[in-house]
């Protein structure tokens, strides 16, 4: 076989298994697939945005060694221009039915995008097609245009007001008054010419190049704040990934700026306190054991976001045994009596991301999500370029907005993970989701290593997320289970159903000789399977 692809389209899915059929490797499907997800998943991301990716190379059989698992951070930073009164920040009000969120867009939202230099890193370094081979289908989707389904119809409707914000905007999504609906093909030519000239180029254009020189003359012109030394002095980081073990196995996450591994990894040594495959899946005991490493580890998220000094005592200090053990007797209590005391609320992160997993039958893995926040609401020139609205992001700056030093890198919730087994990946999976992310991640894994489930079972099983003292519980868990929580003081909100509020995890998985992929139902997921 020569390998699989799990994504969060059948269209970005498909470009993925075409690298695979003509020799490529799994890095060359991750990156196309991701650049074709910024076409047929554009309501999610744009190739204006950021992330983060694992990289986990096994075919000499030592992925131990430093330079076969790297963690690629291509997530986004504080532009260093400053805020002027002409500055494009503005206010969008989101109905999500129950609520309406605030949204900041505007030239102004705009943090410098790093997704197009670490995507062609990623390329440079281990792929082994060109990088114009791999930008082909891309380009022929935005040419040709794609088919919109029905879990990203659902979004572009909520975000109706950004995509319609500006007429350039309006015209590529809501050409005729409303915005595209489930099933109508919707095209992006300008982005296609940029992106064939992207495969020529390389990513200079982005950076140096006449693209760049678009973004910065529409930034100076607009009221925004990325300059062009913004651009030039960008750099995706590769560091070695946070490694955990658990239950038997290794468990590869990335380092800061995401900060959605490091609190994977604390939940991952709670969890290990208990015996979890000797309770009945989702059943109380299992739902109530979940509800309380969560509690714990929103609260103990308070000391990480505090914490001072290099990424690698940080990490040391707050998965050091010290510091767990404390929550680990806090969590054996609170299995025995009601629920602990309130968590602190932390405002959600940005939901619209999207992951790729990708392995094939070398023995090398890739596991990439990217973000680009919602949309900053515009379009470069006549580039067809959307952009992202980091800055526009409460939850990225608690602080207030505009207030980072310039250069900063904001930090993440995305979670890009590798699974090893006798130093052996077998299983890669991430997640869209803010917050949520990490709660999907975690109980997929879960799923796999305690419960033994095949990865599509695990991935589709019902969720639950614990934030803000309500505990979220996806349909398909009995509502005898919902009723006991009650009754011992969780306040719970039973969905009826799956829902993209509890994430978006696609995953692939080495199960003994086979190579298997699970897309998660939940927002579109989608798998290729190329023998």
């Amino acid at each position: 076989m020569k390998g699989v692809v799990a994504a969060g389209d059948p269209q970005t899915a498909a470009v993925g298994a075409a690298m695979l059929k003509m020799g490529g490797n799994a890095v060359d499907a991750a990156v196309a697939a991701a650049f074709a997800s910024f076409v047929a998943e554009s309501v999610l991301v744009n190739v204006g945005g950021g992330g983060m990716a694992l990289v986990v190379d096994s075919k000499n059989g030592q992925p131990d060694r430093p330079h076969q698992a790297i963690a690629y951070d291509f997530f986004s930073t504080m532009p260093s221009g400053k805020l002027g009164d002409d500055a494009d920040f503005r206010k969008i009000l989101v109905d999500f039915g129950p609520e309406q969120q605030p949204f900041y867009i505007g030239r102004a939202s705009v943090a410098v995008p790093g997704v197009v230099a670490g995507l062609c890193a990623m390329a440079e370094v281990h792929g082994t097609l060109p990088l114009a081979k791999l930008l082909e289908p891309a380009a022929r989707l935005a040419r040709e245009g794609i088919v919109l389904s029905e879990a990203l119809a659902y979004v572009l409707d909520i975000l109706t007001p950004i995509f319609t914000d500006t007429p350039q905007l309006a015209a590529i999504f809501a050409p005729n008054g409303r915005v595209y609906q489930a099933g109508e093909r919707m095209s992006f030519p300008a982005l296609s010419r940029t992106l064939t000239q992207l495969g020529d180029e390389g990513p200079a254009l982005f950076y140096t190049g006449t693209v760049g020189q678009a973004i910065v003359e529409d930034q100076q012109a607009h009221g925004g704040l990325i300059t062009a030394h913004d651009l030039t002095s960008y750099k995706v980081k590769q560091t070695a990934p946070v490694r955990l073990g658990y239950r038997g196995h290794t468990v590869l996450l990335p380092p800061p700026s995401s900060s959605g591994g490091v609190l994977i990894a604390f939940a991952f040594k709670l969890l290990e306190t208990v015996n979890v495959a000797g309770l009945p899946h989702n059943s109380f005991e299992h739902v109530r054991l979940l509800t309380e490493v969560m509690r714990l580890t929103n609260l103990a998220r308070a000391t990480w976001d505090t914490s001072q000094g290099p990424d690698a005592e940080r990490i040391e200090q707050f998965l050091s045994a010290e510091h767990v053990v404390r929550h680990r007797h806090e969590l054996l209590a609170a299995l025995k009596a009601k629920p602990l005391p309130a968590e602190p609320e932390f405002p959600a992160g940005p939901g619209d991301t999207t992951h790729i997993s990708v392995v094939d039958g070398q023995g090398l893995v890739v596991s990439v999500t990217t973000s680009a926040g919602e949309n900053a609401g515009f379009v470069v020139g006549d580039t067809g370029v959307c952009l992202n609205n980091m800055l526009g992001e409460i939850d990225l700056h608690p602080q207030g907005f505009h207030r980072l030093p310039p250069g900063t890198r904001l930090t993440t919730m995305m979670s890009p993970v590798v699974v090893l087994r006798d130093g052996k990946p077998v299983l890669a999976v991430g997640s869209g989701g803010s917050n949520r992310l990490r709660s999907a991640i975690m109980q997929v894994i879960s799923n796999v290593i305690d419960f033994g489930l095949p990865l599509p079972d695990a991935v589709d099983a019902p969720r639950v997320h614990f934030e803000g003292d309500v505990l979220q519980v996806e349909g398909g868990i009995a509502g005898s289970v919902v009723r006991k929580l009650e009754q011992v003081g969780y306040r719970v909100n039973h969905w009826p159903g799956r829902n993209m509020f509890f994430g978006g995890a696609h995953a692939v998985a080495q199960q003994g000789d086979r190579l298997v992929a699970a897309g998660d139902g939940r927002r579109g997921g989608s798998v290729a399977v190329v023998e």
